[in-house]
């Protein structure tokens, strides 16, 4: 089967490894493979292998991509990755902000790196504002395209804070709640019987209560365990 399509260039965001640990622990992940050929002017060609399907594929263009897309057997992909000039390999997992879908990549070679993929078409692109636990962007910086590490190895890639916000947001994304975190502009709302001071405080004490537990286990989860 061949496939022609033309699709936006994907923004890349650059997150902590601690991050994507969590994503593929709650989610999985599927390994791929490819290996890059000569880049040509405005055009790059490569072979992929997932795990359901090798396809040899040819992309071109500058402001988005014109990508072919032709399955071939498994065992001539592999003959053509032995021959390709440079490889990756990644565990992928999907993911859904909205009405955008993402893509978290672990690289695992050429060296590790987290990246989030995200194809937002031009006409959407005022819409999509990219989520606290997404690092720098490096979109416009092609060491960071598949091709470029593949050929050309790993840039120095930014160290990512975690935030208490950051993991909020990343927990909404992961229960499959966007937005819950983000500022919104709040709808007129009849008014609601006031309660008494201390009830208030109770209710706020209990909230603290839940959120710090959450922290607090969350924080276990993504540090380091000693040997």
């Amino acid at each position: 089967m061949r496939e022609a399509r033309r699709v936006p260039i994907p923004r890349l965001f650059v997150i902590a490894p601690s991050v994507a640990r969590l994503i593929r622990k709650e989610r999985g992940g599927e390994r791929v493979l490819e290996g890059y050929f000569p880049d040509q002017p405005q055009r790059s060609a490569y072979v992929q292998i997932e795990e359901s399907r090798s396809s040899l594929n040819l992309e071109a263009g500058a402001d988005g991509w014109s990508e072919e897309r032709a399955d071939i057997p498994p065992a001539h992909a592999q003959a053509l990755l032995a021959v390709s000039q440079g490889q990756v390999e990644y565990l992928r997992t999907s993911l859904s902000i909205g009405s955008h879908e993402i893509q978290v990549l672990h690289l695992l070679r050429p060296a590790p790196l987290d990246l989030v993929a995200v194809a937002v078409p031009s006409e959407n692109e005022q819409a999509f504002y990219p989520l606290p636990w997404f690092g720098p962007e490096v979109t416009e910086d092609p060491a960071y395209q598949s091709h470029s590490l593949a050929l050309s190895g790993l840039p120095p890639a930014p160290e990512v804070e975690i935030t208490d916000a950051a993991l909020n947001s990343l927990l909404d994304t992961l229960e499959g709640r966007f937005g819950a975190h983000q500022p919104q502009a709040a709808a007129p709302q009849p008014a609601a019987p006031s309660k008494p001071a201390e009830a208030e405080d109770e209710d706020d004490q209990d909230n603290l209560e839940i959120e710090d537990s959450v922290i607090r286990e969350l924080a276990r989860s993504l540090s380091p365990r000693k040997s």
